[in-house]
């Protein structure tokens, strides 16, 4: 028998709000369509008096000392690693994924809470020698101001976890919009904050209409920052929207992740590893390795090991503990895996291993793995975002790097090799914000997580990630 869901709410000024008379969006599990609940969708009054607690609650928050600040997030972290196992359950119901994926999702969630309540208390500024005799010159940096967050459902854990955490540490408050098709996982967080002892005001969770959301909120004055993880076209239109008024926006998009694998790697390592990187949650993962670039001496047998662990790998229901690769997380994910692998195979791809939906309940699709991909396919230009995994030949370091770097995108990027100089030359060379080399585990609490080019621009984590949520502020005093 299943877990149970939880009642689902808007959170504002330390409030649980039911749908009440408000519309609401059906909450679908992806492995059996069945309904789990209905979130309740934001009014315009609703976000009115979201900003404006959130401007009221800002005055006291970045008043509040770092230590204070500190203690609150803290806790929160303590909160979510004992709440870990319901809060994965709620997550694996609600997006698909293994729980043994959700569990850990929850688990680094609670560290970044936890890294960022140390770096409320490393917020510094610095004394300037001046040149003139009796001027003293300081720089403090200080809270930015209130925070609109927008972040998608397939990380609905350590997404939002990123940001809350950073902007809370800095002394902003908050309002966040996650995905509506994930929304539990989200509110449980909101929860181990408001349980930890964080001010009524200083966060608000909303859920609505994302394009009215969001213009609601950018456009008002109350907002002095934005950020936003999610799909390059509506990273667009937030940064333009946030240009309007002026305002900083962080945007964590898409990618399209190569992995250069070179004649001398380990590529039984890099073939196996590479096939649970590319269907861990399913392979709707932004910094997933997607492009399996190989080099000609090694390309049969990296195929031969990549094909036998994909596989090898089990597909099903989240909830059961022998599952690997969950459903996509909706319909629309279904159908574009569908669309993708019919215009490959159209335009002349081989299909090594998947290539289809599984006939069962839910949104299951193959694990796929496609070869001698024409050029002009959709899949060598968009960013699959699910269970597709493409490999490619290349001659020389030259011609894997134009390949690896030919796309807008510059989120991730891997590579495999023994050689120290094709080391060096590839993590120079790659066009991306993140990169592995033999290895593909790149993400961690104490290292900026961001992207360049199309990618999206700023960085979260890290000793990077706090600053985005502060200003300098310049004090010449005589």
């Amino acid at each position: 028998m299943k877990p149970a869901y939880e009642p689902l709410y808007l959170f504002i000024n330390g409030e649980w709000i039911a749908a009440q008379e408000r519309d609401t969006a059906p909450v679908v599990n992806p492995a059996d369509r069945l309904e789990l609940g209905r979130v309740p969708l934001a009014t315009h009054a609703d976000l009115e008096r979201a900003l404006s607690v959130t401007q009221d609650a800002f005055t006291v928050w970045r008043k509040t000392v770092p230590a204070e600040r500190a203690r609150v997030l803290k806790r929160a972290a303590d909160l979510m690693r004992e709440r870990a196992p319901r809060i994965a359950e709620l997550m694996t119901l609600e997006e698909g994924k293994p729980l043994s994926e959700s569990r850990d999702e929850v688990l680094r969630a609670a560290d970044y809470f936890e890294w960022f309540a140390e770096e409320a208390r490393r917020i510094d500024g610095r004394v300037v020698p001046s040149n003139r005799p009796g001027v003293q010159q300081l720089v403090k940096k200080q809270p930015i101001g209130p925070v609109a967050a927008f972040t998608p459902w397939n990380f609905p854990a350590i997404t939002p976890a990123r940001k809350l955490s950073a902007a809370l540490a800095a002394g902003c408050s908050v309002i966040i919009k996650p995905g509506e098709e994930s929304p539990a996982t989200a509110l449980a967080l909101a929860r181990a904050l408001d349980d930890a002892g964080l001010p009524k005001g200083v966060l608000q969770v909303v859920f609505g209409v994302p394009d009215e959301v969001s213009g609601q909120l950018i456009a008002s004055p109350v907002i002095r920052k934005v950020t936003f993880t999610g799909s390059v076209p509506i990273g667009r239109l937030l940064s333009a929207r946030a240009a309007a008024g002026v305002k900083p926006i962080t945007l964590e998009l898409g990618g399209h992740g190569p992995v250069l694998v070179f004649d001398d790697a380990d590529v039984e390592k890099a073939a196996v590893e590479g096939a649970a990187n590319r269907f861990r949650g399913t392979g709707q993962v932004c910094i997933s390795s997607t492009r399996f670039l190989i080099q000609h001496g090694v390309y049969d047998l990296f195929a031969e090991h990549f094909v036998r662990a994909t596989q090898a790998l089990v597909v099903g229901d989240g909830m059961d503990p022998a599952t690997q690769v969950g459903p996509l997380a909706n319909p629309r994910q279904l159908a574009k895996m569908e669309e993708l692998v019919a215009d490959a195979v159209a335009r002349g791809a081989t299909v090594l291993a998947g290539g289809k939906r599984i006939e069962r309940d839910g949104y299951f699709f193959e694990p796929t793995v496609l070869a001698d991909v024409p050029m002009d396919a959709r899949v060598m230009h968009e960013e699959p975002f699910g269970p597709i995994a493409v490999l490619m030949r290349f001659d020389a370091l030259v011609d894997g790097l134009a390949e690896a770097n030919r796309l807008p995108y510059g989120l991730s990027a891997y590579a495999f090799t023994q050689d120290a100089r094709t080391a060096i030359d590839v993590g120079d060379g790659l066009e991306a914000g993140m990169i592995g080399i033999n290895q593909y585990r790149i993400v961690s609490t104490e290292l900026p997580f961001g992207g360049m080019k199309e990618s999206g621009h700023g960085s979260e984590g890290g000793a990077e990630g706090i600053g985005y949520y502060l200003t300098n502020k310049f004090i010449s005093q005589a």
